[in-house]
C-alpha cells in the first residue's frame, strides 16, 4: 500500500519531459499577493493617510523594459482604504527602496531627499576633479581646513566637559530649592501680616460703629431735682462755691439793683412830669436799684426784694 503523503513521484522509464505542453502566459500578467505598505502615504483623491505596515491584497506585475543590473523591477497595485482609488508603486533596487508612481504622495521622505542631494553633490565634485587638477588641490585645502576647525571645536568641547565635571549639581539644586522655600515663606509671612492688618482695621471700624450706635440709642438723662424746693437750699451753696473760686456769681450779673427815688422825683411824678436821669435819658423801672440788703442773703431773696419795689412804685 502506498503512502498518502509522498514527496517523490513515480516516473516511468519512457518519460519524456519535452512532450509535455507548455503554457503560453503573457509576460505582463498579474499575480495577487499579500503585502504591507512600504512607507507612509496620502491618497490624492480623498486625502486619507495610509501608514507604513498597512496590509493590502495587491496585484503584482513585472515592469517591461526596466532592469537594474539584471534584476527585474516589479509594480504593485493597491486600493485606498477610504475611496478605493488605485495607487501604484514599484521597487527601486538601486536605492534598496520603493518609488511612489501614481495615486498618492509619499510622506516623511526628508532623509531620502537629503541622501539624494548628497549623492548629487558628490558626483558633481568627482566630475570636476576628473578634468581639473587645480580643483582637486582646492578641494583638498578646504577639506584640511575644515578638519582643523572640527578638531578645535572638539577640543573646546572636551575642555568644557572637564570644567563641568567639577561642578556639584546636587549642591546647586539644593541651593535653588532652599531659595524657593525662603521666597515662599517670605510671601506667606507678608500675606499673614496683610491679613492681620486688615482684621485689625475692620475690628477698629466695628468698635467705632458700635460706640456711635450706643451714643445715639442711649441719650443722657436730664438732671432732675428730687424735690421742687431743693433749689432754694442749693442756690446759696452754689453761690458760696463761686465766691470761693475768686469770682462773683453769674446770677449776680442778671440782677439789676433798683435805685431809690428822691423826694423831688416823687413830687414831679405826682405833678405829671417824667423824671430825668442824670445823663439826660429817661430811666427804666429796671434800672432803679432795690434797697440794699444785708450780706449773706441769696440771689433769690434779692429777686423777691426787686419784685416788692416794683409793687411799691406801682402803688405810688
Amino acid at each position: 500500500m502506498s503512502e498518502r503523503k509522498v514527496l517523490n513521484k513515480y516516473y516511468p522509464p519512457d518519460f519524456d519531459p519535452s512532450k509535455i505542453p507548455k503554457l503560453k502566459l503573457p509576460k505582463d500578467r498579474q499575480y495577487v499577493v499579500r503585502l504591507m505598505a512600504p512607507f507612509n502615504m496620502r491618497c490624492k483623491t480623498c486625502g486619507e493617510y495610509i501608514y507604513k505596515g498597512k496590509k493590502f491584497n495587491a496585484r503584482k506585475e513585472t515592469v517591461q523594459n526596466e532592469v537594474y543590473l539584471g534584476l527585474p523591477i516589479f509594480r504593485f497595485y493597491i486600493k485606498c482604504t477610504r475611496c478605493l482609488a488605485e495607487i501604484t508603486f514599484k521597487t527601486d533596487p538601486e536605492n534598496t527602496d520603493y518609488t511612489m508612481e501614481h495615486g498618492a504622495t509619499r510622506n516623511f521622505q526628508a532623509e531620502k531627499l537629503l541622501e539624494e542631494e548628497e549623492k548629487r553633490v558628490q558626483k558633481e565634485r568627482e566630475d570636476e576633479e576628473l578634468n581639473n587638477p587645480m580643483k582637486v588641490l582646492e578641494n583638498r585645502t578646504k577639506d584640511s581646513k575644515l578638519e582643523m576647525e572640527v578638531l578645535e571645536n572638539l577640543q573646546e568641547l572636551k575642555d568644557l566637559n572637564q570644567r563641568q565635571a567639577h561642578v556639584d549639581f546636587e549642591a546647586m539644586l539644593r541651593q535653588h530649592r532652599l531659595s524657593e522655600e525662603e521666597l515662599q515663606q517670605r510671601q506667606q509671612e507678608e500675606d499673614e501680616q496683610e491679613t492681620a492688618a486688615l482684621l485689625e482695621e475692620a475690628r477698629k471700624q466695628r468698635l467705632l460703629e458700635d460706640s456711635d450706635s450706643e451714643d445715639e440709642a442711649a441719650p443722657a438723662p436730664p438732671a432732675l431735682w428730687p424735690q421742687p424746693t431743693a433749689i432754694l437750699h442749693e442756690a446759696p451753696k452754689a453761690k458760696r462755691k463761686m465766691d470761693g473760686m475768686g469770682g462773683r456769681s453769674q446770677l449776680s450779673g442778671l440782677v439789676v439793683v433798683k435805685k431809690t427815688r428822691t423826694e423831688a422825683e416823687c413830687a414831679g411824678t405826682h405833678r405829671g412830669q417824667a423824671p430825668l436821669a442824670s445823663s439826660g435819658a429817661p430811666e427804666s423801672r429796671g434800672a432803679v436799684d432795690p434797697p440794699s440788703l444785708p450780706p449773706g442773703t441769696s440771689s433769690l431773696s434779692q429777686l423777691g426784694a426787686y419784685g416788692d419795689s416794683e409793687d411799691s412804685d406801682n402803688s405810688v
